[in-house]
């Protein structure tokens, strides 16, 4: 079942923010910060036109898990879990994916069960981010609906048929205290939308999705080839650097491994 969010929509990101957003929202207790995979893949100008072109750049992916009193949301869900049961990765024409770990396994870890989650976001469709998506039918999977259209119209869904897909029109104030707010930051595709997180302790954290790919892309702003709208992204690259700049956040790059190798790990997490 699909249904359209009503919930403020048309407000811009930041002014959703701070309109919402308390000195520190209470609900919001912990993030937990996955490893979903790696790509070594074989040509970072894919990525940086006419920068480095054939050399070889190793991508990280991340999945987050985040803890409200209200429930449980479960950003991206990374490469397919069947990864890790193959030794060599799986090699394509753009270079070689694996997975260390199952996020199974990683959530089983912590005692969280698949119908525990009350919501499952994801920044995009490609199979990067939504690989393990089948994995939670019983959760509210939270998607813009330019990008179901984009993904999905006329076509197989990842996910069960009787699945409820909320589809957004903008962004969308996941628990409704400003804590977790899904900002929409179209380019890399039509729906691509990223994650600000408001934490008591660390403060304001920006999951990128493919918003940016690297830091050396976000320093140079470069767009990559494959991104369906040019303006879009540099529109979207502007907005996060704006609530970057009034909120103090960091910003979490998905894809770069420097910044991912860095993070703590389950059992450990942010507050």
């Amino acid at each position: 079942m699909t249904r359209p969010s009503a919930l403020m929509a048309s407000l811009p990101a930041l002014a959703l923010f701070l309109l919402m957003a308390p000195a520190h929202a209470a609900g919001l207790e912990r993030l937990y910060a996955f490893d979903c995979g790696q790509v070594l893949a074989n040509d970072q100008s894919r990525w940086s036109p006419g920068i480095n072109v054939g050399k070889p750049i190793e991508n990280s992916d991340n999945c987050y898990l985040i803890r409200h009193e209200r429930g449980l949301l479960l950003w991206d869900t990374g490469y397919p879990d069947a990864l890790a049961d193959m030794p060599n990765g799986n090699t394509a024409a753009t270079g070689t994916s694996r997975r260390k770990k199952k996020l199974m396994d990683d959530l089983a870890a912590l005692g969280v069960r698949p119908a525990d989650i009350s919501y499952v976001a994801i920044s995009h469709t490609h199979g990067d981010h939504i690989g393990n998506l089948d994995k939670f039918p019983a959760s509210t999977l939270l998607m813009q609906a330019a990008e179901f259209a984009f993904a999905f119209q006329g076509k197989p869904t990842p996910f069960p048929a009787s699945q409820s897909v909320m589809q957004l029109a903008g962004d969308h104030d996941v628990f409704g205290d400003g804590s977790v707010v899904i900002v929409s930051t179209p380019g890399h595709t039509p729906g691509h939308q990223s994650l600000m997180v408001n934490l008591p302790k660390t403060g304001v954290v920006l999951l990128s999705g493919d918003a940016v790919h690297f830091k050396d892309n976000w320093d140079h702003k470069r767009i990559p080839s494959m991104n369906t709208d040019r303006g879009q992204t540099v529109a979207s690259m502007s907005r996060l650097e704006a609530l970057m700049t009034q909120h103090k956040a960091q910003l979490w790059i998905n894809h770069d491994k420097p910044q991912s190798d860095g993070m703590r790990r389950p059992p450990d997490f942010y507050e």
